[in-house]
């Protein structure tokens, strides 16, 4: 069938079917139908407009979509037995719409929670009346992990324990929305959901143009302007604190802190003075008055939580005690996300609030103590909801009720799957069903299981709900799971409106700012940085010499040459390889600068990462297939191409902030070296014949010495060029000139009037260069610049990295 007879047919389908094929699941909810069969009205310009579209336009806008992820960087972190790897994000590319009425409603009970949560944390850690009471049992708090005893009594400095929650929620099969599971700990998912709205707009602009869907940049500004209120002192930092690289949402802290204007540290960035947290940078130790942490607490300090932690802050506790920080949220809030405290939230409410809970709990119930068993008994029958759900209570051998736990990524889950993981032994079993979304599977809808992650933040007028969020969609209509580390993937939410709504953004109405000074460098970035630079100019480096051996070799296909058997010689004492067209250290090499890259992603350019990445990706494909001589000249030649669009957009877009001169020192240093090592080895009076030609080749320097010396190449002409020429950029001068002019415009080049011991260093190298003469330039001499250039770095790291 061709595709206009595609089209049609389609086209014919779509008119006689509404639904475009669309079967809901019996006896579950679905988002986008209702009971009666109908589409629901939030829908149904949605769904007529994509019911215009062929398969191939749809395929090409999910193209657009999955593009822009791609381009972006967005990946999350998969753990497995063959360890953990980077995952694109699995969008799924149709949004979940939710009416505005509805949203508003539930978004009424969703700040009750998070108000429930908080005065919840204010006892827990204050008076502990709910225990004392019998609202809570002692032995679910006392015997509780997460229960921070460090930490009880100390009040937050701000007053707030919680400032930004998650709640997992579902629709139950009569269609009401239930709370799964509360996020309080080191709530993830936000800045995932901002690129979900960014990618489905992408692919339905249209669509999302004339839809009246919320925006959420009020919701990500409203929170910003809150941290910004909390600082006790104008010169205090704002940081997201992150585990690292390795997190499985480090994509997300790096986005966040990107997106909202904030630092991105790690526990090593820290340290504790007098009781006040500071950060590292290159200029000093600053003072930090807020973390967003999103590492677990006990983590965050080794002296007083965890003693095995790597990734905390000796001292953070103190710091917490003397009023000097306010964390995001407080520590120990984690244990508001235990499973059992579901079953009590109906009285504490009650209790607290003077209030009934509005968003129910799912089925779950606490009966530790025997006296609680008749309570639950009673109760149960108020606890859950529809045919779905049993109402068999359960029991243990000896006649006690026993925990049932939260729904947390299950779309149909068995209570006995929770309590056989706690060593329950089970009579019974309960199955819980979530609603279903449309998903477009194999060019059709089709319906898949969903929870919503929705987000809270508390702002100056209070507690705040993102008006969107991110949905989890499950793999298939019986999938045991819909986490996205067991297949499952995530959508945008679209909050509809019928009426326009307001295009909000995070630029300031008003026309007032703050230049952040140079020293806001973390000393981390600054070290990655650097390194960065220094492993670009090293694969660099590495791929000028092969591509200068493989063009000779492939003209005498003789590996025992003088001048190859000499080259090869010397690349093995820097661990590379000739008998391998790419060498295992040249993608080691690249490997590391990506590596660096990785841990700035808060500070890295998408096309700069975008680019970096075409780079190691191409390297390792050449691995599998390229061939000694001509083939690896020419591979190393498109590498070489590669790896200066790289340099070119660091060049051409990075920002000349402390940032860009540390990167800059990295490579100026390491092309120093690289040449200085190369000139010392084969401008000898025992190198062999063609090295001279293979020097200024190696130093892109072919032409320019044609121009400036009526001579053949020679030892001192090749020397003059690539060691002692000020204009020349693959010179050594060169180098230590540029070297001098960054180190200046560094922090604290001056210290009390004198120069720092990295300032004194360079400039005593740069002199000394700047003096000799091609004659006195012997294998003795370079031995001993490389000798001090190795040291420049030792000091560097000394003077602005410790």
């Amino acid at each position: 069938m061709s595709k206009t007879q595609t089209t049609k047919t389609r086209g014919k389908a779509a008119e006689a079917d509404p639904l475009m094929g669309y079967r809901t699941l019996s006896g579950v909810a679905d988002e986008m139908v209702d009971p009666g069969g109908a589409v629901r009205p939030v829908w149904r310009n949605f769904l007529a407009a994509i019911g215009r579209m062929d398969e191939t336009e749809l395929a090409n806008r999910f193209a657009r979509a999955d593009r822009y992820l791609r381009d972006a960087g967005v990946f999350y972190r998969a753990y497995g037995t063959k360890g953990n790897s980077e995952r694109s994000w699995p969008l799924s590319h149709i949004p979940v719409l939710v009416d505005d009425h509805e949203w508003q409603a539930l978004s009424a009970g969703l700040v009750q929670r998070a108000e429930l949560l908080e005065r919840i944390a204010a006892d827990l850690y204050g008076p502990r009346r709910l225990v004392e009471d019998g609202f809570l049992p002692p032995t679910l708090i006392a015997s509780n992990t997460q229960y921070l005893r460090p930490l009880v009594g100390v009040a937050p400095a701000d007053g707030h324990f919680l400032h930004f929650c998650s709640f997992e929620i579902g629709r139950g099969p009569d269609g009401s929305w239930w709370v799964l599971s509360d996020r309080t700990e080191a709530p993830s998912g936000a800045g995932f959901a901002l690129e979900n709205r960014v990618a489905t707009t992408r692919a339905f602009s249209d669509i999302y143009a004339e839809s009246h869907v919320h925006r959420l940049a009020g919701f990500f500004g409203a929170f910003r302007d809150q941290l910004q209120s909390i600082k006790r002192h104008a010169e205090d930092r704002i940081a997201v604190l992150s585990p690292g690289v390795a997190n499985e949402t480090y994509f997300e802290h790096a986005y966040i802190a990107r997106y909202l204007g904030f630092m991105l540290l790690e526990g090593e960035d820290l340290t504790v003075v007098d009781g006040r947290v500071m950060v590292r940078t290159v200029a000093g130790l600053k003072p930090v008055g807020v973390l967003w942490r999103r590492l677990d607490a006990n983590f965050a300090d080794p002296l007083e939580l965890d003693q095995g932690s790597h990734i905390g802050t000796p001292g953070l506790v103190e710091s917490l005690r003397a009023g000097t920080v306010s964390i995001v949220n407080a520590l120990g809030s984690g244990i508001l996300e235990t499973r059992a405290f579901l079953a009590f939230m109906p009285r504490i409410c009650r209790h607290l609030l003077g209030e009934d809970l509005a968003l129910p709990s799912i089925a779950t119930w606490w009966c530790g103590q025997k006296a609680e068993r008749d309570h639950v008994a009673a109760s149960i029958a108020k606890m859950v909801i529809g045919p779905a759900y049993s109402t068999r209570p359960f029991f243990d051998d000896n006649g006690q009720s026993v925990l049932g736990s939260s729904l947390r990524d299950n779309a149909k889950l068995s209570i006995s799957e929770w309590l056989k993981s706690d060593g329950v032994k089970l009579v019974g079993q309960e199955v819980v069903k979530l609603s279903t979304t449309p998903a477009w599977v194999n060019g059709r809808l089709t319906p898949r299981p969903m929870s919503l992650r929705v987000f809270v933040a508390r702002t100056r007028d209070g507690w705040q709900v993102m008006p969107g969020g991110f949905a989890r969609i499950g793999s298939g209509p019986d999938a045991a799971a819909i986490a996205m580390q067991q297949g499952g993937s995530a959508a945008d939410v679209w909050i509809v409106s019928d009426r326009p709504v307001e295009r909000i953004t995070l630029l300031p109405a008003e026309e007032s700012f703050t230049r952040n000074m140079p020293g806001s460098l973390p000393s981390r970035a600054a070290d990655n940085l650097f390194w960065l630079g220094r492993y670009i100019e090293r694969a660099e480096g590495a791929l000028r010499i092969l591509r200068a051996w493989h063009g000779r070799f492939a003209e005498a296909a003789d590996p025992e040459r003088p001048l190859l058997k000499d080259v090869t010689a010397y690349l093995a004492a820097l661990d590379i390889d000739t008998a391998k067209p790419v060498p295992d250290s040249l993608i080691r090499n690249i490997g590391s600068a990506l590596y660096s890259a990785s841990n700035i992603r808060d500070r890295f350019s998408p096309d700069g990462w975008l680019a970096l990445n075409d780079l190691a990706k191409t390297a390792r494909r050449f691995t599998a297939t390229v061939q000694a001589g001509d083939d690896a000249t020419h591979a190393m030649t498109i590498l070489l191409r590669k790896l200066a669009g790289f340099a070119g957009l660091v060049h051409e877009n990075m920002y000349r902030f402390t940032g860009w001169r540390f990167l800059s020192i990295g490579r100026y240093l390491e092309r120093g070296l690289h040449m200085t090592r190369l000139l010392g080895h084969m401008t000898g009076p025992d190198a062999p014949d063609g090295a001279y030609d293979m020097l200024l080749e190696i130093g892109d320097s072919v032409m320019t010495h044609r121009r400036r010396y009526n001579v053949n190449t020679a030892s001192l002409t090749v020397t003059d060029l690539l060691a002692l020429d000020p204009l020349n950029p693959r010179s050594v001068l060169y180098q230590l000139n540029e070297i001098k002019t960054e180190v200046e415009l560094l922090p604290n080049a001056f210290i009390n009037g004198q120069m720092s011991p990295f300032y004194r260093e360079a400039m005593r190298l740069h002199a000394g260069l700047a003096v000799m003469t091609p004659e006195a330039m012997t294998p003795e001499v370079y031995k001993r610049f490389e000798s001090d250039l190795e040291r420049l770095s030792d000091i560097l790291a000394q003077t602005y990295l410790g």
